[in-house]
């Protein structure tokens, strides 16, 4: 962010759109209490008022009133941005709201930029990236577990992790820097060692954390979960009981899905992104055929693939068609209509697939075997038990930033072996220490730094 640009007062409404009991317009700088003072019409001046108190009075333009308004004056550097704050709280149509927000640029301020608000809260150095990512995820959580997970990385566990393991990094570049020193001292093999185990130790730590990174984007994100098999074997009335209403059209019609389903469902807890698919079949209808082709791609993106099959009708050469897209893929095959007389048996399934995978009966009809369904969800996505509480990477950046650290650290110990001299050695463990900071911030670019924040909304 350009320097005088920090130095503005900003300001952005921080509620949503529409009609409400109250809209919040909020401002930030150095200069934001005196500037809502001279809009302010109240018993006492804002800036007679201590920090963190609210005002009730109106907001003038001129002689003309505006709105009447609740302010909230917080003052440096105990506030979101560690600036000085004016929350200035009005009744929550989108005409008046708007109106004092123009009010406010009118005065001096310029609108903030989306994210704004945070990103001086992170140039302020109250939070770092991860927890300015925290934020976004935890406006955006899907479920209870996104929310707990959120929470953490707000309150600093992920980057408390990063900062230790970059500490280890600095330890070892010290230790590298006092042979370069004092070269009259022969530590060189007793250092090489040293800086070989602590290598080691540093990388095993880094691995685990990486291990629970799809844990925490799952929970973040979602698993996008596609529902795949021929038609009329139940697919779109999986999707509806997920969802427990009636999204999809089902009949007795083979074809009746002729383009995919896209739906978000909080599962126990585990966000998926459902897409029900169009049934994988050869089939003379053009409109038909484009949904088939939306099947298999999205099929070839997807986290998951629920297959399902019809347990009261053999194996055709479709479901064996069907059973391609399960190479290198997580799936569940579901065996579906258990309810009515069985010509297929969960034998001859296991039997035909080519992987192993597992395969459970359920009746989606009455809802019969969907415990077990969860807990083989559970297992393919986690480690055991979920736990939102842990520190777990939150988002594809952070995972490709350690995962560049990683393979930093195994050039490292590629190094040592190689015996290289201890400078070269000192540079590309700096190298790493480089890397972990993107994690944090600390020495992460501008332009990823801006990039992240905006993904932010308006006022936040």
């Amino acid at each position: 962010m350009i320097a005088y640009e920090q130095e503005d007062i900003i300001a952005a409404i921080s509620t949503p759109s529409g009609s409400g009991g109250i809209g919040i317009v909020r401002l930030s700088g150095e200069g934001s209490i005196e500037l809502a003072d001279r809009l302010f019409s109240g018993k006492k001046k804002l800036t007679q008022k201590p920090s963190h108190t609210i005002s009730y009075g109106k907001i003038m333009d001129g002689d003309k009133v505006i709105d009447e308004v609740l302010v909230s004056v917080m003052r440096a550097p105990h506030t979101y941005t560690c600036e000085d704050v004016v929350e200035i709280n009005c009744h929550g149509g989108p005409y008046v709201t708007h109106k004092v927000l123009e009010t406010v640029l009118k005065h001096g301020a310029r609108a903030a930029r989306a994210g704004e608000f945070t990103k001086r809260a992170f140039l302020n150095g109250r939070i770092d990236l991860t927890q300015a990512e925290a934020v976004i995820d935890l406006i955006q959580s899907p479920t209870e577990y996104a929310r707990e997970m959120a929470v953490t990385q707000l309150g600093g566990k992920l980057k408390e992790t990063v900062t230790a393991l970059r500490s280890d990094v600095i330890d070892m570049i010290a230790s590298l820097e006092a042979v370069i020193d004092y070269p009259e001292y022969d530590v060189e093999e007793e250092t090489y060692e040293d800086i070989l185990r602590k290598s080691e130790t540093l990388l095993e730590k880094m691995k685990q954390l990486l291990a629970g990174a799809d844990e925490g984007r799952i929970l973040r994100e979602g698993i996008k979960t596609v529902i795949l098999g021929k038609p009329n074997v139940g697919k779109s009335s999986l999707l509806n009981f997920l969802l427990d209403e009636e999204r999809a059209i089902v009949t007795d019609i083979p074809g009746t899905t002729r383009d995919t389903l896209e739906e978000m469902v909080n599962l126990s807890g585990i966000p998926m992104k459902l897409v029900d698919t169009a049934g994988i079949r050869e089939t003379a209808d053009q409109v038909e055929q484009i949904g088939v082709a939306r099947s298999k791609a999205h099929a070839k993106e997807a986290d998951l693939i629920l297959l399902l099959l019809d347990a009261s009708r053999p194996l055709e050469e479709e479901d064996r068609e069907i059973f391609a897209f399960l190479e290198g893929k997580k799936a569940i095959v579901l065996l579906n209509k258990t309810d009515l007389p069985q010509v297929l048996t969960m034998e001859m399934v296991k039997e035909a697939l080519p992987r192993n995978c597992t395969v459970l009966p359920v009746s989606i009809l009455d809802g019969a075997g969907m415990e077990p369904f969860l807990a083989e969800l559970k297992r393919l996505f986690f480690h055991g038990e979920i736990r939102p509480d842990q520190t777990m990477l939150q988002n594809t950046r952070q995972k490709e930033v350690l995962e560049r650290a990683i393979a930093a650290l195994e050039r490292v110990k590629t190094s040592i072996g190689e015996k290289m001299p201890e400078d070269f050695l000192s540079m590309d463990l700096q190298e790493v220490s480089s890397i972990l900071g993107e994690i944090t911030g600390d020495a992460a670019s501008e332009e990823i730094i801006d990039r992240i924040f905006t993904k932010f909304c308006l006022g936040k």
